[in-house]
Order: C-alpha cells, then structure tokens, then sequence
C-alpha cells in the first residue's frame, strides 16, 4: 500500500522538512531491529482530526519501552503534544501516526543501551488498509505456515521494530498464495492473531478472542471491540481458540488500528458463515464508527481532539 508523504516530521523535539528526516546507516536499530512504535489513526470532524485513544497508545510505548530497557528522552507530555503538532504542522483532516523510539549509533554489540535513543513522530494519509470495500465485504485469508514467537522467546504484548520480521514473512506468504491477510497460531497450535491484527470469532451469538498468554499484541481496538461488545450484552469469552474453529465460525473479523474492525468472508479458502459481513461484525462496526465519526457521544473518552 503506498503512501504519500508528508510535509514535517517531528524528530527529537523539533519538525523538520520530510526530507531531512533521516537516519545514519550504523543506526544500531537498523542492524538489529531496535525500536518501539506504535500505529494510531485520527479521524475526520468538522473543526479538525481527533486522535483515536492517544493516552492508551501512549500507555503502551513507554510498556514496550520498559521491557525493551530504553528510556524514552522526552516526557510523556512533550511526546502527546509532538503528537498534536505534526498533525496540525502537515495540515493533516485524518491521518495515520507513527511515533517510533530508536536506537541509533553508538555501536555494533547486541546490547545498544550505550546508544542514543531517538524519537520521531511520522503522520501520514492512510486509506483502508486491507483494500478498499474490505470494511463491507470481508477479506480472503490462510492460515499461516509461520508460528508467532513462543512466550519466552520475545515479548509479543509489547511492540517492538524487529519482532515484525514474523510478521512480515505472515503477510508476504499469505499474498504469494493469493490472500489478503495470514493469521497465525502460536507455538501450541492455537490461533493467535494475524501480521497486524488481532482475531475475533463468532459462533452461535457467542464471541470468542484469544488471550494475552496466545502470543497476541495487547491491541488498543480489541480493547476497545471488548467494551463495545460487553455494552451490547454480548457473551466474549478470551480464551484459547482450534484452528478448526476457525473453519466452522458463523463470522470472524480482524480489528487494529490500521484495520479498524475487517470482517473475513474466508479462510483457507473455506468460507467462513454466509461468505459476507454478519450482524455481529456489522453492529461492531457500527457502534466503532459511530463514535470515531462523531455520530455518537464519545462517551468512553477516545478522542483527543488534534484542533
């Protein structure tokens, strides 16, 4: 999916043209995958763009940061209205954010603690990430042939830069054999999650999600699809999911920040329920965006407006 580019990046405390935002070639987080992101989306209101829960993705980059041991230079402050500024500085009506803490030169060895840590805050226009009409019609997708990481392996929960390499071997299977979308199971064989999206499933109007301890990122839109579905009076149980369950759902969807909530039509080319979004899915969404669009009371204080 290519992007365009921006005009500003903030980049350790200041914004600076998109060109000049750039990094040396010993970065030590280029040779290893040292660095903690994340991926937050604002969305389109009259007065400006709203930020989609900014404090709980902020939450999780200074945890990611903690058990990667990096110290974040900045405050927390100074980050969340870095935040703020790139997207006003670019002119931005919605955007995707990528703030990103990095190691950069200071040597070769493993253990890059002796590195000066960098922050950089990208926003870009994003579209809809798993294609267009995907929100309505679903996505075809297979079970991955690559395993996320066992727990004492890395760290799943946190969101660490070279982590993704699994993820990137997820997706770039998944489209050689003709789908949009891998999801994988973990070391014992459940299902865990897709490249870039946490999994949803549902059967008999019961909703069912695989837990944190399934090697799963602490996804911020699950997160928020748990307390949508749990206002709804809606049964969700986390809790180990069969591949085969996959296979026999009456829906299932992806939901992330990129993905918002994706319903599946397939999986492994098996179609999942009608081979269409379902009425679970769909009231999902519905209440997801109506809250995100304005057309309903931001009632559990997601938006942080960017005007």
């Amino acid at each position: 999916m290519a992007m365009k580019t921006s005009e500003k990046v903030w980049f350790d405390g200041e914004l600076i043209p998109w060109d000049q935002a750039t990094v040396h070639v010993s970065a030590h987080a280029l040779h290893y995958g040292s660095s903690v992101f994340e991926g937050i989306r604002a969305y389109p209101f009259p007065q400006g763009p709203a930020v989609f829960c900014l404090e709980e993705h902020l939450d999780r980059l200074w945890a990611s940061c903690k058990v990667y041991r990096m110290e974040i230079p900045f405050s927390r402050d100074q980050v969340r209205q870095a935040v703020l500024d790139t997207i006003r500085a670019n002119g931005h009506p919605e955007c995707y954010i990528r703030p990103i803490v990095f190691r950069g030169w200071g040597t070769f060895s493993l253990d890059g603690r002796s590195c000066p840590t960098h922050v950089s805050i990208i926003t870009v226009y994003m579209g809809k990430y798993l294609g267009e009409g995907a929100l309505e019609n679903g996505v075809d997708v297979g079970v991955s042939s690559w395993h996320r990481m066992a727990p004492n392996t890395l760290p799943a929960a946190a969101k660490i830069g070279g982590q993704y390499i699994n993820s990137q071997l997820i997706v770039m299977e998944a489209v050689e054999r003709g789908y949009t979308e891998g999801i994988a199971l973990d070391v014992s064989g459940y299902v865990s999650e897709g490249s870039g999206e946490n999994v949803f499933v549902v059967r008999n109007g019961r909703i069912s999600t695989p837990p944190l301890s399934n090697s799963i990122l602490d996804g911020i839109t699950r997160r928020c699809v748990l307390t949508l579905a749990a206002e709804m009076g809606l049964e969700v149980c986390q809790e180990p999911i069969p591949r085969e369950m996959l296979y026999v759902a009456d829906e299932l969807f992806f939901c992330g920040t990129a993905a918002e909530i994706t319903p599946v039509r397939s999986v492994d080319s098996i179609v999942v329920g009608d081979g269409k979004r379902g009425p679970i899915t769909a009231r999902l969404q519905e209440a997801f965006f109506d809250i995100v669009e304005g057309r309903a009371a931001d009632r559990h204080s997601w938006l942080t407006p960017a005007w």
